[in-house]
């Protein structure tokens, strides 16, 4: 008799959770688990129980006031029939029934562990469930590993059982992420060979990921394929280090959070891995490039705050150094004269090797950072402390704000009368997910930061430098304008322009919004002007917005900044602009539609 005959039908009723999804295994044990999960034994779950006008604050409560007394029952049985009844009458989401969970203080973390344990081995319940695996995360054993890996393959548990994997088992947590968060099923083959437990199939899968989009939880994705372990086995695959560099760099990102290479455990051993064989990579212009970036991610980027052995990342740069050439007397084999990427490399080559005269860096350093063109064309203003950068440090939900805002602009200098400065805005906004500002202020021969506000985690103390040693840096950060192409190059000369004669945006009754390089044409100049009219049709109020795009062209920058200043003299930009959106009723009013954006007419 087959094991399918053997087994009769689970419900929930008869059986936990976790009985269950070994039974859905059991049935079927090549079979692929689906993206949301098998289904529930009674079917697709009923909506979840939601309170009207309860805080989070107030669901905090009355989840520690309901479950820290049962948690601290040596008897495990009954504390977990008693968590049933309790979750239950809580009515709570089951989000935020497991954010409050894990966050519980425990008078006895042994009996709050083996209700846990109870919970998630007999639990019927999807809610007390989650409570278990909420605990779990950090009172878990490796015991627990097989039962939240079946666990994490029903619907609607992957992200508890991941959460809970995390501590114990990072391949099997990231194998619940990517399988249950990947809807274009683009990484599916990847998790399949991660299943199979088919190394060759493993790296196969990896290299055959359809385009970058498919990297899109890199940390995840080398967790669940074992990158460290395949690169032990094949440390000069060519193939293998070009994806390593690549997942790297991903990581080392913080465009939309915190830099997921701060949470990849092996990170450092993948870098020198990475670096000791870099030399196995053929000169392209892409591998060249690559190695670039992780060489100033390694100098000014998230993954300095790796805990490195002393000098040992000095050492990698070094090696990265020696391996990479000098454009001058080798450029970049195939560019073509005006190429994006050379220039790139040409600008960027001396950023992540240079050192200061005494071989140390200052204690303050500013650091311009542009990414590669064909990995984003963001440019950061990076700040140093003692060689640490402090946005990841203490913020990491977006990059620093440009150099065109915090070094143009002055805002960087400290004077005797304090003032606040927004080092970074999260990337969705301020409004969002905040920002992070500093006071900056002159005492004596010290400049000192404090007053922070958006800090994440604990406030710095005070940061004090030597006044003269800060002015300094900050003239030749100011001074220094390496990093800029010709585009970028002429909107910073308008932007200057602006701020010394306003008057030629005032007459128009406009004012520069912001003036910069257009996010997919970075050859391209745009400025953003915002109109007020002080003289509103009726009925009518708020603002719009027009773009004034200035392809690159021929001249240096500093004549077609001055031919861009010469016309707001006498041309009304309202009459040659781009109308960018803003108050509908204003626009109507004033008969006007959104234009097509291109080159300037």
């Amino acid at each position: 008799m087959s094991a399918r005959e053997e087994r009769p039908a689970l419900t929930s009723r008869t059986a936990s959770l976790h009985d269950y999804a070994l039974f859905r295994h059991g049935i079927d044990p090549d079979a692929r688990v689906p993206r949301k999960g098998f289904p529930l034994p009674e079917g697709p779950p009923e909506p979840e129980p939601r309170r009207e006008g309860l805080t989070w604050r107030q669901a905090r409560a009355e989840v520690a006031d309901a479950l820290t007394p049962l948690l601290a029952d040596p008897d495990p049985v009954r504390a977990a029939e008693a968590v049933h009844r309790r979750v239950a009458e809580l009515a709570l989401p089951h989000r935020t029934l497991r954010a409050h969970a894990a966050r519980l203080a425990l008078t006895d973390e042994d009996a709050a562990r083996r209700t846990a344990q109870r919970l998630i081995r007999t639990g019927t319940d999807v809610a007390a469930v989650d409570v278990g695996m909420a605990l779990l995360i950090r009172l878990g054993e490796p015991e627990d590993v097989p039962c939240l890996k079946a666990l994490g393959t029903l619907r609607g548990l992957a992200d508890a059982a991941s959460a809970a994997l995390d501590p114990l088992d990072r391949q099997a947590a990231a194998l619940l992420v990517l399988r249950s968060r990947d809807r274009s099923e683009a990484l599916t083959p990847l998790t399949d060979a991660v299943a199979s437990g088919d190394t060759e199939a493993v790296r196969s899968a990896l290299l055959a990921l359809p385009d970058e989009r498919a990297l899109w939880d890199p940390r995840r994705i080398a967790e669940a394929a074992d990158l460290r372990g395949l690169l032990r086995e094949r440390p000069r695959d060519a193939d293998l280090l070009a994806l390593t560099g690549r997942l790297l760099h991903r990581m080392a990102c913080q465009h939309d959070g915190r830099p997921a290479i701060l949470d990849y455990l092996p990170a450092r051993a993948v870098y020198e891995a990475l670096v000791r064989h870099a030399d196995a990579l053929p000169p392209t212009p892409e591998h060249r490039s690559l190695l670039l970036s992780i060489a100033v991610d390694l100098h000014s980027g998230a993954p300095v705050l790796l805990n490195w052995r002393p000098g040992r990342r000095r050492a990698l740069l070094d090696a990265l150094d020696r391996l990479l050439p000098e454009t001058a007397s080798a450029p970049a084999a195939g560019a073509a004269p005006g190429d994006r990427h050379a220039d790139w490399f040409r600008r960027t080559r001396h950023l992540p090797f240079t050192r200061t005269e005494g071989g140390d860096r200052p204690r303050w350093e500013v650091v311009v950072v542009v990414h590669d063109p064909g990995d984003s064309p963001a440019v950061e203003t990076r700040i140093l402390v003692a060689g640490l950068p402090l946005v990841p440090a203490l913020f990491g939900k977006g990059r620093g704000n440009p150099p065109e805002y915090l070094l143009d602009s002055g805002r960087l200098r400290a004077h005797p009368e304090p003032h606040e400065v927004q080092l970074v805005e999260a990337y969705c906004t301020e409004g969002c997910c905040g920002a992070l500002y500093v006071t900056i202020r002159r005492d004596g021969d010290e400049v000192v930061w404090d007053g922070w506000r958006g800090v994440v985690g604990p406030l710095p103390p005070p940061m004090r430098f030597d006044a003269a040693a800060y002015d300094a840096e900050l003239a030749r950060a100011e001074g220094d304008h390496s990093w800029c192409w010709p585009a970028r190059s002429t909107a910073r000369l308008i932007a200057a322009g602006l701020r010394d004669r306003p008057e030629l945006t005032a007459r128009w009754e406009l004012a520069p919004a912001w003036i910069g390089t257009d996010w997919q044409d970075p050859d391209t100049t745009v400025v953003h002007l915002r109109y007020r009219p002080t003289a509103p049709p009726a009925g009518t109020r708020g603002s719009l917005f027009f773009d004034w795009r200035l392809p690159d062209g021929d001249g240096p920058p500093g004549e077609r900044a001055a031919a861009a200043l010469r016309r707001l003299e006498t041309d009304d930009p309202k009459d040659f602009a781009a109308y960018a959106g803003g108050d509908r009723e204003l626009a109507e009013a004033l008969g006007l539609v959104e234009r097509p954006s291109g080159p300037e007419a």
